[in-house]
């Protein structure tokens, strides 16, 4: 089947699926199943693109928007197995039109090739573990989003109807950490694999990704510490969640915003 078609369908599905998931947020019809079996079909149909795009390059194609509907791809998947046993879904809001849209992009706007240098397995694990590290993370950060806007609308004893439909605060906390933990895991995969496979990490075109990383590794290490020893929470853990990720975007995304758009280099 033709990508365009099968990234339309996906596009669709993940739209179809998030107007569920408002409406259900809105006027309180259950209506979960039918939008995770949605986004599920969004995420098969994301996934047979991906490798439709891998084919055809012989590769995965390391272009700015490739890149990206790759790392949307991975999101979608991590939220749809985590929503499983953890009440989560309701982030698909935010998460399936993201994933939709850069998706949307990166069949308007297709690109030349972009192939790393070297691919092999110590390669290989380093960008999926960056990747799987990126999305979770990705993930917290809408979760902690999401607190913020709970926690102030409670405090103001006006909650709106959006927030109600939430889990409780407590819970909602307890989910953060628990994506920032297994997160932080992928993260120092990432970081440790780097270190070990690539040849210079610290070369001029990586010095910036690897700071970038090892700084936002030191923030969510120390949040996950100072949760486990003084009961860090609100809006503690949501500012330093959002720093941490602002520091990966800038670290894995940055870079190539500017030397594919503005330098016009790969």
């Amino acid at each position: 089947m033709n990508s365009i078609i099968v990234g339309s369908l996906s596009v669709l599905s993940y739209t179809i699926a998030s107007i569920l998931i408002f409406r259900e947020l809105i006027t309180r019809c259950e209506q979960h199943r039918n939008s995770i079996r949605l986004a599920w079909s969004g995420a098969i149909l994301h996934g047979i693109y991906i490798s439709q795009i891998f084919q055809r390059f012989n590769g995965f194609n390391f272009s700015f928007f490739n890149a990206a509907a790759l790392v949307a791809l991975f999101i979608v998947l991590l939220l749809l197995i985590a929503a499983l046993d953890k009440p989560v879904e309701k982030l698909g809001i935010a998460i399936f039109p993201l994933a939709g849209v850069l998706l949307g992009l990166d069949m308007v706007f297709p690109e030349k090739n972009h192939p790393i240098s070297t691919q092999n397995w110590e390669m290989t694990i380093h960008i999926l573990s960056s990747i799987t590290a990126f999305s979770l993370l990705n993930i917290a950060a809408l979760q902690a989003i999401l607190l913020a806007i709970q926690d102030q609308q409670l405090r103001s004893h006006n909650p709106q109807r959006l927030i109600t439909a939430l889990p409780p605060l407590q819970a909602m906390e307890t989910l953060l950490f628990q994506m920032i933990g297994v997160g932080l895991f992928f993260l120092t995969v990432s970081l440790l694999s780097g270190f070990f496979f690539i040849e210079d990490l610290f070369a001029q075109h990586l010095v910036h990704k690897t700071v970038l990383s090892i700084i936002a590794w030191i923030i969510f290490s120390s949040l996950l510490l100072g949760r486990m020893r003084y009961g860090w929470r609100g809006n503690t853990a949501i500012q330093w969640t959002l720093i941490g990720f602002v520091l990966l975007l800038l670290a894995y995304f940055g870079s190539k915003l500017v030397l594919e758009f503005i330098l016009n280099r790969i």
